[in-house]
């Protein structure tokens, strides 16, 4: 199995950008993380990140011809992007969307999802231990 761990707009900037909300891990030290995670569940993890919106949608274009599945951090493009909303309609593979904090707990901008709706589901609001339940799903419970 062959997963991509995509994210978004200053995704890049984790362990120093607002860490009492983020934590302290950088992005790096996560997709380390999730590559020894992915390894005892045979899964091959591929992690991008782009500030881009384009790159994203692109991103998700190859992931949904090269892949198993998508773990979709989009960030601040959450609650903006049509574009990457219709990426993720066009997927061939499921596609899990994860937050690092639960929206829903934070200003009232946050809440409103475009992606929610046409994501096979959500995880959000266990850290950077939120990307590590989306690959435990496709790892084991994806199949039932």
């Amino acid at each position: 199995m062959k997963l991509y761990v995509i994210n978004g707009p200053n995704l890049n900037r984790l362990g120093t950008r607002e860490p009492e909300l983020y934590g302290k891990k950088t992005l790096k030290e996560i997709e380390v993380e999730l590559m020894q995670l992915g390894s005892e569940l045979g899964i091959e993890i591929r992690c991008f990140q782009s500030n881009i919106e384009g790159e994203i949608v692109s991103l998700i274009q190859a992931a949904s011809d090269e892949s198993d599945g998508i773990v979709l951090n989009a960030a601040a493009y959450t609650h903006t992007s049509v574009a990457i909303r219709d990426a993720v309609l066009c997927c061939a593979v499921p596609v899990l969307e994860v937050h690092l904090t639960n929206p829903n707990g934070r200003e009232s901008f946050r809440k409103d999802s475009l992606l929610s709706d046409v994501c096979n589901g959500l995880i959000a609001g266990f850290g950077w231990r939120s990307y590590c339940l989306a690959v435990l799903w496709f790892g084991k419970y994806r199949r039932d």
